[in-house]
């Protein structure tokens, strides 16, 4: 076969090879799987609210004529239009259910965690610092500036916490 001896089709081959090694690195990468199970399961907890809005909330609410899952209403210009005013309902209630969950249980706990690494990353010594002579940033235990060449102080001892004795003279 002296198609896949031809330089042409060994090249479009190692593209090829490329793009899928590409796309099998980036469906491997633990956000992606982690997104579509994330997905997965919110999808089933929705059709679980679902179940139970439409099957137990609104059918105990009661109604002259039925209950609220039942309503519908006819418009007078076309008696056989049916208009699902139960349904939209339904729709709302377990709407109103997953953002209280998804509030509650996600966006407020991730802000919580990530305030507390924000706190911690607030916290962390400085790794740089400014040259006194032409204030550019330097690394923090330079003796030198690498813009100006003007020697430096030493950098600032940190001040001794709780769990550390200060010297003694």
């Amino acid at each position: 076969m002296a198609i896949w001896n031809n330089k042409t089709v060994s090249v479009v081959e190692q593209h090829t090879k490329g793009w899928l090694g590409g796309f099998k690195t980036f469906i491997l990468r633990g956000n992606v799987v982690d997104l579509a199970v994330g997905i997965m399961i919110g999808a089933a907890f929705t059709a679980v609210v679902n179940g139970l809005v439409s099957n137990i909330i609104t059918p105990l609410i009661p109604l002259p004529t039925g209950s609220l899952a039942t309503w519908v209403l006819h418009p007078p210009y076309n008696p056989q239009a049916n208009i699902n005013i139960g349904a939209f309902i339904n729709v709302l209630i377990t709407f109103f259910i997953l953002t209280f969950v998804i509030y509650f249980f996600i966006v407020r706990p991730m802000n919580f965690l990530t305030e507390r690494i924000k706190h911690k990353e607030a916290q962390a010594e400085p790794a740089t610092r400014v040259c006194p002579y032409c204030l550019n940033s330097v690394p923090l235990m330079a003796t030198r500036c690498g813009f100006c060449t003007s020697p430096l102080p030493p950098p600032q001892q940190p001040a001794p916490t709780n769990y550390q004795s200060a010297p003694r003279n």
